[in-house]
């Protein structure tokens, strides 16, 4: 849950960019996205899950590469613009095809779900990830680390498994009555 507490922090802090909307508007089109390609919200969550682990690694070696300041300068770009499709190139391109295709195969052999669905929704979902990852981002004109990225990429101060953070994200929005 330190991931989620991250986020929630974010969203209180006026120098970072994340909001209730931009979080519902992640949320909503991850639910949207799964159920478009027939999975429910717990395959969702094991999915998120999962490609975590495989999307830390790759952050990490970005930030070893190209620093932090690369890395969050690429995550700055507001959480939610990008949702309807229009992924900017910058944001996945240190996502290699080979890496995309190893995350593929590995979502699907701890879910059990068929590759032709995984090629389908796992561009979304990195894309929505990394809108998790971005809502601890500065906003324009103020100086600092993005601590939902920095628990995210050192999971041991923390929770940093998106499903999880997913799941409470949808409980944060949407209490029981």
């Amino acid at each position: 849950m330190g991931l989620f507490f991250d986020i929630l922090s974010a969203i209180n802090n006026p120098n970072q960019q994340g909001s209730v909307d931009q979080l519902s508007a992640i949320v909503n089109a991850t639910q949207q996205l799964g159920v478009s390609n027939g999975l429910d919200a717990a395959t969702t969550q094991t999915v998120l899950s999962t490609l975590g682990g495989f999307l830390r690694p790759a952050l990490q070696q970005q930030t070893a590469g190209a620093g932090n300041a690369a890395l969050g300068e690429l995550l700055r770009q507001p959480a939610g613009s990008a949702f309807s499709g229009g992924e900017p190139e910058t944001r996945q391109s240190f996502l290699t095809p080979s890496l995309q295709q190893q995350m593929v195969e590995g979502v699907a052999h701890s879910t059990g779900l068929p590759t032709t669905t995984l090629h389908a929704v796992l561009p979304g979902l990195i894309s929505l990830a990394l809108g998790f990852l971005s809502l601890g981002a500065n906003t324009a004109g103020t100086a600092g680390e993005n601590p939902v990225l920095k628990t995210f990429l050192t999971p041991d101060r923390g929770s940093a498994d998106l499903g999880e953070v997913f799941k409470f994200a949808h409980r944060f929005l949407n209490p029981p009555q």
